[in-house]
């Protein structure tokens, strides 16, 4: 080999391992000047010999000033959210369902920290970094690679050890420690810039800079929690965190707690010592430490049932109300605000706190000028908790919810069994009008680009877009006669609008705001219809028997498509081009071989989890059904079956397969 080949190597593993030594373990073992000595060296050797070059050279963690857009990753296995807990009754609770879930057997929990960062997942190939992606919507994010590659408790390249798999991933969260978020809050405070809000949105904002050396700059940090893989050699969640930590990833602290009243010692100890920590943190992680009985956990919609989020209970300060202003939202819901004398909460200030609605504001008996106590909700959304009615000022009168829409005029309306005033003015005022716009193209459903509040109020007081498919008839020349609006505004706009056609259909029936159709909801519709004309037709009895549904969003849905004007808005989108029903790609791979099956799943299994099982259901014209009665076709049983579904099961004569049975129907 090469003598400059051999010492540009030498030199990028020392450089590493002394990063290493620096940022993870805290322990360097060379002068900041030895360091830089070292790092000269390599970038001399590297520019006279630029046929050696490599994107994962220490060399180039100071990042790049190109910019350079982010494309959308699918991930390979979806990033879910975690359920919350608030208390260790609760913590107790997710136990106890985890071992009904597993026949009853035991169980074994780890304890982790949980960091108040934005979530990542880090690919490794071959022991070289080769993606890192965001968690974006879940399914898929932004890749961010070349941002990631800047921070250095990252590693590039792994130790050539046995037992590092070829290809893996590693999830973790992007941290901004609160050194460095003090640093750049003295700077931007210098500079007249605003100041970041907290480290948390410091560290999202961050990592999606188009500038990487000004990522490299800022001092951003990782610590990662979770590994996976095909055919991973480790039997509990604990051996991945201790491997990764033997391979050179920073990993915050884990235990494994034996029983429920250790888990109690564990809540008390970090609730105090968290706050020593060089970084923040919102609350802890309880897993269940085997893989095999995560497997057959499985997950929900939107989390596994194999961990659970334990939230601190969150800091109260007291403030003065100094007025209520009255919010309308886009589904015409009226909420009042409370306007309080700015205080410092959970490392932010707060100004504005939601009271909800009118009976919350009876049940606080809150009254002007009253001083409030105040906390946040899981330490993110401020909300007010009680009154100091002590302080109350001398002749102060209640609040007094308004009866007419606080913009257009209109008189409210109460929504039968519910706690709601509404403006039932949806398709005059304003509020609402511009509230389905952003709604609609937001991130999560269309993704265009370039409009955000003060443009959806200017587009509609232009009177260009009166609906969301009014966005579709838009054009440059309509933008830029706009007071203020530049042709390149305009153009990006454009883009995102072109862009749009590609969505899938599952996020354009969440962009439509039907009441009550969130994301997941959207998906789950989009699975099981197929197409909008199926579901603009199907009768509410049809649409409450979709698992996850239910009669008051079915009743929502039909609804919505009763009103000719959403209809027509449909019509519309799907003649400018979106997508209107599920694409061929997926729908690939769906079969009718278990159409009109009925099928209840018990026990646990070992080939694929309990959800798998669940979707090939669904993906072949089945049913899943949660009890066991005369309409129930097939019972799926694997180990540890309950004995009353068994014993049901056996009466009604219902057939009972294994696993192995059930995958032959679908060979």
């Amino acid at each position: 080999m090469d003598i400059f080949k051999q010492r540009i190597d030498q030199l990028r593993a020392q450089l590493n391992q002394h990063n290493h030594n620096y940022y993870v373990l805290n322990a360097p073992t060379i002068s900041d000047q030895e360091f830089d000595s070292l790092m000269r060296e390599l970038q001399d050797l590297e520019q006279a010999y630029p046929q050696y070059a490599d994107p994962l050279s220490p060399t180039q963690r100071v990042g790049s000033d190109i910019n350079k857009a982010f494309k959308q990753v699918r991930h390979e296995r979806p990033m879910m959210s975690l359920a919350n807990s608030y208390n260790i009754g609760e913590v107790e609770d997710f136990l106890r369902r985890a071992q009904d879930g597993l026949g009853g057997e035991a169980c074994e929990i780890v304890g982790e920290m949980k960091y108040d960062g934005t979530s990542i997942s880090v690919t490794y190939e071959h022991g070289r970094l080769v993606r890192a992606v965001t968690r974006g919507d879940g399914t898929q994010g932004d890749d961010v690679t070349a941002n990631v590659i800047t921070i250095k408790s990252v590693p590039l390249e792994l130790p050539h050890d046995a037992d590092i798999p070829e290809r893996f991933e590693v999830r973790g969260e992007i941290l901004l420690p609160w050194a460095s978020f003090e640093r750049l809050n003295k700077e931007r405070e210098f500079n007249e810039e605003p100041l970041f809000a907290n480290p948390r949105n410091a560290a999202a904002g961050t990592l999606k800079l188009q500038n990487s050396a000004e990522v490299a700059r800022r001092g951003l940090d990782a610590y990662f929690y979770f590994l996976l893989g095909d055919n991973l050699p480790f039997d509990t969640h604990a051996q991945t965190i201790e491997a990764l930590h033997r391979w050179g990833f920073k990993t915050g602290e884990m235990t494994v707690l034996e029983s429920i009243d250790r888990v109690g010692q564990f809540i008390d100890y970090w609730d105090t010592q968290r706050k020593q920590l060089p970084v923040a943190t919102d609350g802890l992680v309880f897993k269940i430490n085997s893989l095999r009985q995560q497997l057959n956990l499985g997950n929900t919609a939107k989390s596994p049932r194999w961990a659970i989020a334990y939230k601190f209970a969150p800091e109260r300060e007291a403030t003065r109300l100094r007025f209520v202003s009255f919010e309308v939202g886009r589904s015409g819901v009226i909420t009042p605000v409370a306007n309080l004398d700015p205080v410092l909460l959970s490392g932010t200030i707060v100004k504005r706190a939601s009271l909800h609605n009118e009976d919350i504001i009876r049940q606080l008996d809150i009254h002007d000028g009253d001083t409030v106590l105040v906390e946040k909700g899981g330490e993110i959304i401020p909300k007010i908790v009680g009154v100091d009615e002590k302080l109350r000022p001398a002749g102060a009168q209640p609040l007094t919810f308004v009866r007419e829409c606080p913009v257009c005029g209109t008189p409210l309306v109460r929504v039968e069994g519910e706690a709601a005033w509404v403006c039932p003015n949806k398709w005059g005022c304003e509020p609402q009008i511009t509230g389905r716009i952003e709604h609609f193209v937001g991130r999560h459903a269309m993704n265009i680009d370039g409009i955000g509040e003060e443009v959806a109020v200017m587009l509609h007081r232009s009177g260009l877009v009166n609906d969301v498919a009014d966005l579709y008839d838009l054009t440059a020349e309509k933008l830029v006669a706009l007071d203020r609006f530049q042709e390149r505004s305009a153009q990006r706009i454009l883009r995102g609008i072109e862009e749009s056609l590609n969505v899938p259909f599952a996020r354009v029936i969440f962009a439509l705001s039907i009441p009550f159709v969130g994301e997941t909801t959207g998906k789950v519709l989009a699975r099981n219809v197929h197409d909008i004309d199926h579901l603009m037709t199907m009768p509410a009895e049809e649409l409450a028997a979709i698992p996850e549904i239910g009669p008051k969003i079915a009743q929502s849905i039909v609804d919505f498509f009763a009103e000719q004007r959403n209809c027509d808005i449909v019509g519309r989108l799907r003649a400018a081009g979106l997508q209107m029903a599920l694409s061929s790609d997926e729908m690939a791979g769906r079969t009718d071989k278990l159409a009109g099956l009925k099928i209840v799943i018990s026990g646990t299994f070992a080939r694929h989890s309990r959800e798998e099982y669940k979707a090939m259901i669904e993906n072949n014209g089945g049913k899943n059904v949660g009890s066991i009665s005369k309409a129930t076709t097939h019972v799926l049983a694997g180990e540890n079956m309950g004995p009353a579904k068994l014993e049901k099961a056996q009466k009604l004569n219902i057939p009972i397969i294994d696993e192995e049975q059930f995958l032959a129907m679908l060979e």
